[in-house]
């Protein structure tokens, strides 16, 4: 067997289901065994675009009567707007442990101003104002894990 046969072999071995094949020709013995994960990666089709999940609905809390409806789309006050989050990850309202909140509720904001950091893979993104705002509201927790779309804020644009 060459090495074009044996290519030809792999690719054929790599679109079935077929995780173990051994030859012997010739005096020569030919043993491929394909790792379950390489297996699946070429038989299942992951997607392209990153999945788009559903925020995270929580249940509203019984002892505080002001936090009913929580976790549903927020109510957005007339001439305000909701800022979702741009992806998957941990919100963080601060640079570090400890550190003053990138955003207090009422504070006012140019565009460019980072509101919040989302962690996501490692990767510490900061997420910054698109125009000058005023925060109305920040509908997340400190270390909460976000959703792609999830309601951030209520910003009010100045």
């Amino acid at each position: 067997m060459d090495l074009k046969e044996i290519k030809k072999l792999l690719d054929i071995l790599s679109r079935s289901d077929v995780l173990e094949m051994e030859i012997e020709e010739e005096g020569r013995h030919l043993r491929i065994r394909f790792k379950e994960a390489e297996v699946r990666r070429e038989l299942i089709p992951m997607p392209s675009a990153p999945h788009q999940m559903n925020p995270i609905q929580v249940p509203p809390e019984t002892s505080s009567p002001g936090k009913e409806g929580e976790g549903k789309a927020p109510s957005v006050p007339e001439g305000t707007k909701v800022f979702n989050s741009p992806m998957v990850g941990t919100f963080y309202r601060a640079p570090a442990p400890g550190a003053d909140p990138f955003v207090k509720k009422g504070d006012k904001v140019s565009a460019g101003t980072t509101l919040c950091i989302i962690e996501a893979m490692k990767i510490m993104n900061e997420i910054k104002a698109e125009e000058d705002v005023e925060i109305v509201d920040i509908l997340v927790e400190n270390e909460d894990p976000v959703e792609f779309g999830q309601p951030l804020f209520i910003l009010r644009p100045l």
